[in-house]
C-alpha cells in the first residue's frame, strides 16, 4: 500500500468565495503568490490556519481554503499566539495591515515578535486606511493629504521594519506586490523559518493611495530605487549594478562602482545574522538618498516561545504528576452558599 502524500495543487487552497477587492488592488497579486507558494510549502489545507484581524487585507481567511479566523481589530496576533501553542502542528498565518497592526494592533505586534512563536505575519502596507475610505495611517507619509488630513499628515511615520528590529524578530523582510518572483520567494523563506517571520509587502491601494510605491514597483525604477539583500552577497544596485552601498565609520553611503576607484570587495556585504544594530541601519535606508532594501534583513534561529511554554508544562507533570481541574477546583479556601 502506497503511503506517498498526494501532490498539492494551488486550487487545493483557492475557495469558492467571490473576492470583494477592488478591480487593481495589490492584495491579488498577495493572495496569487500566496495560493502559489503554499502547495510547494506542503503543509494541507487541513493543517493550515489563516488569521485576520480587521481591513482589507483581513478578508484573506475567505479566499483561501483552509481553516482561518477573522477576528477582531488588531488581535490576530492574540488568537494565532493562543492556536500555536494548543495546536504546534499546524501552519499558522497571521494576515494584517498597516492600520491593522501598527495602531490599535501595535501592542500585540510587538509582543508577538518578541516572543519568537513559530507563525507567519504578513503585513500589507499601503500607507493608507483603505476598508473605512482613506484616512491616514501609522505608515502615510508625512504631508500626505488624505480624507482625515485634508491640509497633510503631521505625525511621523512609522517603519514596520525597524519596528521589527527594535522588537528582535527572528526573521524579517519586505516584498512588493508586482514583484512576483521576489515575492513568492520570500513568503517561501518566512514559511521555512522556525520561529516568528515577518514579511511586509509593499502593496499598492489603486483607490485611496494609488501610486505609494511606484518607484518600487516600475520596472523602468526600481533598479535604481530598490536593493535586493542577498546573503553573503556584496549590496550592488542600479540597472547597469554600477552603484553600491559601502560602510564607511558608522554610517552607510552610496558609492560609484563605473568609475574603478571602489571595488566590490570594498562593499558592505549583506549578512542575515549581522548584529542588530547594522540591520537597523538598513531598515533607515529611504530615498531619494538610498535605495529601499527588499528581502531578508534578518534571519537568526533561537527558542520558540511554544516549545518553552509546553517544556515547562512537561517539567510540571514531570515534577507533580498529572493535573486534576476538579480537585483544583475544590482546593484551598472554598465555601458553600446555602439556600
Amino acid at each position: 500500500m502506497s503511503t506517498a502524500l498526494p501532490v498539492l495543487k494551488a486550487e487545493d487552497f483557492t475557495s469558492d468565495q467571490d473576492i470583494r477587492w477592488c478591480p487593481g488592488c495589490g492584495d491579488y497579486s498577495i493572495l496569487a503568490q500566496m495560493k502559489k507558494v503554499l502547495p510547494e510549502i506542503g503543509v494541507p489545507p487541513e493543517k493550515t490556519v489563516f488569521i485576520s484581524g480587521i481591513g482589507c487585507s483581513s478578508r484573506f481567511p475567505y479566499y483561501v481554503n483552509t481553516y482561518g479566523i477573522h477576528s477582531i481589530h488588531g488581535r490576530a496576533p492574540t488568537f494565532a499566539t493562543g492556536l500555536k501553542l494548543t495546536r504546534p502542528e499546524l501552519s499558522v498565518w497571521v494576515i494584517t495591515g498597516d492600520g491593522d497592526a501598527l495602531s490599535i494592533g501595535g501592542n500585540h505586534f510587538i509582543h508577538l515578535l518578541r516572543r519568537n512563536v513559530d507563525l507567519n505575519i504578513v503585513l500589507f502596507n499601503n500607507r493608507i486606511y483603505g476598508l473605512t475610505k482613506g484616512q491616514y495611517s501609522p505608515t502615510s507619509v508625512e504631508g500626505q493629504i488624505t480624507k482625515s488630513t485634508p491640509m497633510g499628515v503631521v505625525d511621523h511615520p512609522l517603519n514596520p521594519i525597524s519596528v521589527a528590529i527594535g522588537a528582535e524578530a527572528s526573521f524579517i523582510a519586505r516584498s512588493v506586490d508586482s514583484n512576483v518572483k521576489h515575492l513568492a520567494y520570500t513568503l517561501k523563506r518566512a514559511a521555512a523559518h522556525k520561529g516568528t517571520s515577518f514579511v511586509e509587502v509593499y502593496q499598492n491601494c489603486n483607490v485611496f493611495n494609488d501610486g505609494a510605491f511606484a518607484y518600487a514597483q516600475d520596472k523602468a525604477t526600481r533598479d535604481d530605487a530598490t536593493i535586493e539583500l542577498q546573503h553573503g552577497k556584496p549590496m550592488i544596485f542600479g540597472k547597469d549594478k554600477d552603484k553600491g552601498i559601502r560602510l564607511n565609520g558608522l554610517n552607510l553611503e552610496v558609492v560609484d562602482l563605473a568609475e574603478g576607484k571602489v571595488k566590490e570587495d570594498d562593499l558592505l556585504f549583506h549578512d542575515e545574522q549581522a548584529s542588530s544594530t547594522l540591520v537597523y541601519m538598513l531598515s533607515r535606508l529611504r530615498r531619494p538618498d538610498f535605495p529601499e532594501p527588499i528581502g531578508v534583513f534578518r534571519a537568526v534561529e533561537g527558542e520558540t516561545f511554544e516549545t518553552a511554554v509546553r517544556g515547562q508544562i512537561d517539567q510540571a507533570i514531570a515534577q507533580k504528576g498529572k493535573g486534576n481541574l476538579q480537585k483544583l477546583f475544590s482546593s484551598g479556601e472554598t465555601w458553600k452558599v446555602g439556600g
